[in-house]
């Protein structure tokens, strides 16, 4: 074999990558439970551990910290975790209408109304909102102008008054686009500040929506209302640090006035004088002051290092949490930092001094008008925020200025060359904000004024001229991005279009937990299954097909974590498969290998022979397999996603270390003289001159076929299918019971007059059942959610033997009739493209349409086969057979399997054909079926070994999907023995010799 020194090269080389890339889970596996030992149960003292580790060294060698760890280590999933998954569509119709100024013209609202009845159509839903409206006005008003519906004297730079449809078309998709990622940014930065670890925030391109995964949520009434609100755009005047440090010089003395007081119950303290006594000390002694503060603030950083930290914070509250905008001054000596940051603070500690400052006593000896607000980013490469003054202004003590004054923003390069941000305002902002910007200009000290989005500062520039005109050019130290974010923001204001949520799923960490249990668990098992079978049957060749799998499941994790994929319950049912089809090249080796033994070659030529035969087919299979993987990545979405990254990645794996890794560990072997048997006693024989009928049965195997799809078409049309929350839309809860013994029926008993008798009830395991209802489904609202969620544990209090609290809601769901409309049709589609594209690669690889008409009958056969099962036997089972898109996952994975199957059977086929002579032509595809037997037979059994593990330990969760592909295993290998070939035969004729 050459190039084995390459081979060992990159071997090692990807081995310590993915020794690096897993590491840092093991790091922050050891810092969470020193966090747990610390803490002893407590979760504030938990988290606050944590917090204190986020910037401290935690990795021996390279001296990362924690945070840096935490976001390398491997992603856990909602359903493995538990979290919230949440869908927002942002509601285009109610940006038209704000842009055209609630115009009250009946056509335009009419073509409105049909738009968004279009759009909630699953045919049309995919289509742009903006399209669907213009189409549907010029449908009513053939002659209608757009443009004076939205041409004002505000936008007429962008859009005339004579300007035609399909230029008004243009400026609100434009203006859609800017909303769309306006709302993004928006909840992004939302998401950022809630705390959650490793939030996921896509905005899916091409559609109105921005999917939301939030890892280890406990409070989704919360998030909900987070996620909901309207942005809130304003402009804030600023105090100059100058001015700020006395008041909080006045608020540190309060608060340790207050600890001092706390000491001394018996000691009665008067904190006005106190106060008094500060100001008249900062007056007389300033620097001396500013001098004691800056050491004390020193002493925090070196915290480590003190040996009076509690006396430090007893003393000085507030500056043993925050520092001081305090720098280095010409002479030394330390002097305030200009402009409105009064301190800063890291992220754990932003808290504790939002309670200082927001404290009763504290607000007592400040200023009504002035309140402190945090950046909204960190400083570079720190967990540190900002933190600003701001001037509260009028009668109401709110913005100098809204922003819904703002007509246009874009990111822009100063003359200098460097980012920035234009920004105009219309003609009533413009007016304002000449005047306020030529008082912040005016004098020596020019002041700031600080652009506010839901409470956090976005900028705060100084104003150094007056500005009129109502454009302004807004630059600081901006990267590109800064610049494009800060655009959106001030968009904010001007277009308002709303977020609804429209899917959302929750997960309980218990389920989380027993789903990670159950994974790990099926995943060791399946491993052990494989392993054991392969030695068993191949003997010491089996142990290199054992080591190769392990060094595969290794790469695989390694790869995942360096990706940055996220884990999800399908990602793992994805690896336990990816465990069951990587032995598929060993067993094609190890079958030609056996061959060619039987040839009577000498073992080195026949293993190398065994390498070089099975290589085309294991190409072929493991491509049509892959290009399932692709297009489930492409169509899928979220756990769908998970279980295609994990596929894909198995099989590039699997091919490295099936056809390098084994190959280098048999010239190794061989070089060191070692016997390697290739079969034990038993199974040397196994297959062996088979001889069955397959091509002369096929008419039987049509019929059986044939009656098994139309007794499954007949269910189908007439009992249908149980579709789930995804594909159904509702509200799905996964409720746990305190009483084991309850049934379906108590359950139904106890909530179809409250929730209607249209409530499903379905068991998953021995003490946990799915409720699905459409109770108050129409409902968008946030409190519809609570409603309902209340509404049930109340209904389910009316029987003793159902009742249940509120925790024993371990998960939900909730999806909207558009999106699940939607799911149905493009999972329709996406079966269809899949059979099409492999059909179009087993053209392009055979040349001959037939093959290719087999492999497109043969995966259609499967898929109606799996159908057809699902909707015989929905009912009838003591498990769901939903319909949903862990299922459509399942369908096209047996899809890919089918695939693999055939073209192994195809492939050994056109070998035989093209040495076949005169031999009649079903008698040689009949022995080609047949000479492939032991393969086709030892790779299902290996892959039914681990799907029966993965549906009988692999958790409720995933009961249904494991057993779709269970079914799915055995249609596919019955298929291509049964179905594909017998097409070729028929179809073919004498067009298939060469």
């Amino acid at each position: 074999m050459q190039g084995k020194g390459v081979i060992k090269f990159f071997a090692i080389l990807l081995a310590v990558v993915c020794l690096y890339q897993l590491s840092f889970t093991w790091v922050a596996h050891n810092v969470e439970s020193d966090a747990k030992a610390y803490s002893k149960g407590d979760p504030a003292k938990y988290t606050a551990y944590l917090d204190s580790m986020s910037n401290q060294p935690v990795y021996p060698l390279l001296k990362h910290d924690y945070s840096y760890v935490k976001q390398r280590e491997i992603a856990l999933g909602l359903d493995l975790k538990g979290g919230m998954n949440v869908t927002m569509q942002i509601q285009l119709n109610e940006l038209v209408r704000k842009i055209a100024n609630n115009n009250p013209d009946p056509i335009f609202n009419q073509a409105l109304a049909n738009a968004d009845k279009l759009q909630a159509n699953a045919q049309t839903s995919q289509k742009d909102y903006i399209a669907l409206f213009v189409s549907e006005y010029e449908k009513l008003n053939p002659n209608g102008k757009l443009a004076a519906i939205f041409s004002t004297k505000d936008n007429q730079d962008r859009l005339k008054f004579n300007a035609s449809n399909s230029e008004v078309k243009a400026y609100l998709e434009d203006l859609a686009a800017t909303a769309v990622k306006q709302s993004f940014t928006v909840l992004n930065t939302r998401i950022n500040q809630f705390g959650v670890t490793q939030p996921n925030i896509q905005l899916q391109q091409g559609s109105n929506r921005i999917l939301v995964e939030l890892p280890g949520v406990k409070e989704p009434e919360r998030v909900r209302k987070l996620l909901s609100g309207s942005a809130k755009l304003e402009f804030y005047e600023t105090f100059d640090n100058a001015e700020a440090y006395q008041y909080l010089i006045n608020a540190d003395n309060v608060l340790a006035a207050k600890n001092k007081t706390a000491k001394k119950d018996s000691a009665k303290t008067d904190t006005t004088a106190k106060v008094a006594a500060a100001k008249t000390d900062t007056t007389a002694k300033g620097g001396s002051l500013l001098s004691k503060v800056q050491k004390s603030a020193s002493k925090n950083d070196t915290s480590a290092t003190s040996l009076n930290k509690s006396k430090q914070a007893s003393e000085h509250p507030l500056f043993a949490v925050m520092r001081l905008n305090i720098i280095p001054g010409p002479n030394g000596q330390q002097q305030l930092g200009g402009g409105p940051v009064v301190g800063i603070a890291a992220l754990q500690d932003t808290a504790k001094v939002n309670a200082y400052l927001n404290s009763a006593d504290v607000k007592a000896v400040l200023p009504r008008n002035i309140k402190f607000l945090w950046e909204v980013k960190p400083q570079k490469n720190t967990k540190n925020f900002l933190l600003y003054a701001i001037k509260l202004s009028g009668a109401d003590n709110g913005p100098v200025l809204s922003g819904d004054v703002i007509n246009d923003a874009h990111a822009d390069n100063n003359q200098k060359g460097l980012p920035d941000v234009v920004m105009v305002m219309n003609s009533e902002g413009a007016q304002k904000w000449r005047t306020i910007t030529a008082e912040a200009s005016s004098g020596q000290n020019k002041k700031a004024i600080a652009i506010v989005l839901d409470d956090n500062v976005y900028s705060a520039p100084t104003v150094q001229n007056e500005i009129s005109g109502g454009v302004s050019s807004i630059d600081g130290n901006f990267t590109i991005d800064d610049t494009h974010d800060l655009a959106n923001v001030l968009k904010a204001g001007r277009l308002p279009a709303p977020a609804h949520i429209v899917s959302e799923s929750i997960v309980g960490p218990s389920l989380g937990q027993e789903a990670i249990n159950a994974g790990i668990l099926s995943s060791v098992l399946g491993l052990v299954v494989v392993l054991i079978f392969m030695i068993a049957y191949y003997n010491r060749a089996g142990t290199v097909a054992v080591v190769a799998v392990i060094i595969n499941v290794f790469f695989l994790m390694g790869v995942l974590t360096s990706l940055g994929a996220v884990l999800t319950v399908p990602g793992v049912a994805g690896i336990v498969l990816t465990l069951g089809i990587a032995v598929d090249a060993n067993v094609l080796i190890y079958e030609r290998t056996r061959e060619e033994l039987g040839l009577g070659k000498s073992l080195k030529a026949a293993i190398a022979d065994g390498f070089k035969h099975a290589l085309p087919s294991i190409l072929d299979s493991q491509i049509s397999t892959f290009l399932t993987g692709l297009i489930l990545f492409v169509f899928g979405s979220g756990p769908i996603q998970g279980f295609a990254t994990t596929l894909m990645i198995g099989i590039a794996t699997s091919l490295f270390c099936s056809l390098l890794i084994s190959r280098v560990i048999f010239e190794w072997m061989l070089d060191k003289g070692m016997d390697i048997k290739f079969s034990n006693p038993w199974s040397s024989h196994t297959f062996k001159n088979a001889n069955f009928a397959f091509v002369k049965n096929r008419f039987k195997f049509y019929i059986i076929s044939g009656l098994f799809i139309l007794a499954g078409l007949i269910s189908i049309f007439t009992r249908g299918f149980t579709y789930g929350v995804d594909f159904e839309g509702g509200r799905n809860y996964i409720v746990g019971f305190p009483n084991k013994s309850v049934t379906t029926e108590q359950i139904h008993d106890a909530i179809d007059a409250t929730l209607g008798r249209s409530t499903e009830v379905k068991t998953m395991g021995t003490d946990k059942f799915s409720i699905t209802t459409n109770y108050l489904f129409n409902d968008n609202s946030t409190a519809a959610d609570a409603k309902v969620r209340s509404t049930l544990v109340s209904a389910l209090g009316n029987k003793a033997e159902t009742k249940i609290t509120d925790s024993n809601i371990l998960g939900g769901s909730k999806v909207s009739a558009t999106i699940a409309d939607e799911l149905k049709t493009s999972a329709i589609y996406t079966v269809i493209f899949a059979i099409f594209v492999i059909s179009a690669y087993i053209l392009i690889r055979f040349r001959k349409w037939q093959f290719s008409l087999g492999a497109m009958v043969a995966t259609a056969h499967d898929a109606l086969l799996v159908l057809s099962f699902f909707s015989l036997f929905n009912g009838f089972l003591p498990f769901s057979l939903d319909i949903d898109q862990a299922f459509i996952a399942a369908i096209l994975t047996v899809i890919g399997y089918s695939i693999n199957d055939t073209v192994v059977v195809f492939d050994r086929i056109r070998e035989f054909l093209d040495h076949s002579g005169n031999e009649k032509q079903e008698d040689v595809i009949n022995r080609a079926i047949n000479s492939t037997l032991s393969r086709t037979i030892i790779t299902a059994l290996t892959v039914v070994f681990v799907l029966l593990v993965l549906f009988i330990f692999g958790g409720d969760v995933i009961k249904g999907f494991s057993f779709a592909l269970l079914i799915g295993v055995l249609f596919g290998t019955y298929s291509s023995i049964c179905v594909a070939t017998p097409v070729i035969v028929d179809f073919g004729k004498k067009q298939l010799k060469k």
